[in-house]
């Protein structure tokens, strides 16, 4: 029965790192779309979500399952708890990609990106994943160091964000409001998309740990003070 039970528990871990690299795979999918107006491809991003809802559906229900069977206790109950938040983390995730697909459908045949946005909206998609992925092998590994180190690499998004309102508030935009409208969705579902990102790899650390990510730091900024 024990060994049951620790199964059931790895295959909620399973299902996470798949629900991440999904949702990785959906936000540079979604991000191509939108910079080639490619319209097949979006609409396969926005179908694809579907799965990523289904998975967190059955991760729900398997956990759910698990507190009522074996009523889990200390570190057991923290994997299990932990992992509920962290499948809402994707699940949202997912719903973001899914919205960048749905404006280059709503665009089409025309970018929502102006030519000299691409280069920008490309690195934001391109990091975007890249953060997914590192919050996946530390799914993965539980390596609380490679997880802390997600919030050092958000940074870079943040950054991105700024340039990307910047360029929306100078004088000389000449795109009109609606594609101002537009860019501003993006930057801002590439920047919540990263923020999920983080969170994961935050919850990673609650339960290898016990201890919320930002007590760790602050401890370890005390220490080197």
């Amino acid at each position: 029965m024990r060994d049951a039970y620790h199964e059931e528990l790895d295959s909620i871990g399973e299902d996470l790192v798949e629900m991440a690299r999904l949702v990785g795979s959906a936000i540079g999918r979604a991000t191509t779309a939108m910079l080639d107006a490619d319209l097949k491809l979006a609409e396969s991003v926005i179908a694809a979500d579907q799965k990523v809802d289904d998975l967190q559906h059955e991760l729900e229900a398997r956990a759910i399952a698990l507190l009522a069977r074996q009523q889990p206790v200390a570190t057991d109950l923290r994997i299990v708890v932990t992992s509920l938040r962290m499948s809402a983390d994707l699940e949202r995730s997912g719903d973001l990609a899914q919205h960048v697909a749905k404006l280059a459908r709503l665009r089409f045949p025309q970018s929502a990106v102006p030519h000299d946005l691409h280069a920008t909206i490309l690195e934001m998609g391109q990091l975007a994943q890249r953060l997914m992925a590192k919050a996946a092998e530390v799914i993965v590994t539980k390596d609380v160091d490679l997880a802390l180190q997600l919030e050092q690499d958000d940074d870079e998004m943040d950054l991105l964000h700024r340039a990307l309102f910047q360029h929306l508030m100078d004088d000389r935009w000449k795109h009109g409001i609606e594609t101002a409208v537009d860019v501003t969705l993006l930057g801002r579902y590439y920047e919540r998309f990263a923020d999920h990102a983080v969170s994961v790899a935050k919850r990673v650390v609650y339960l290898v740990t016990g201890e919320h990510a930002d007590e760790i730091q602050q401890s370890s900024s005390v220490e080197g003070a």
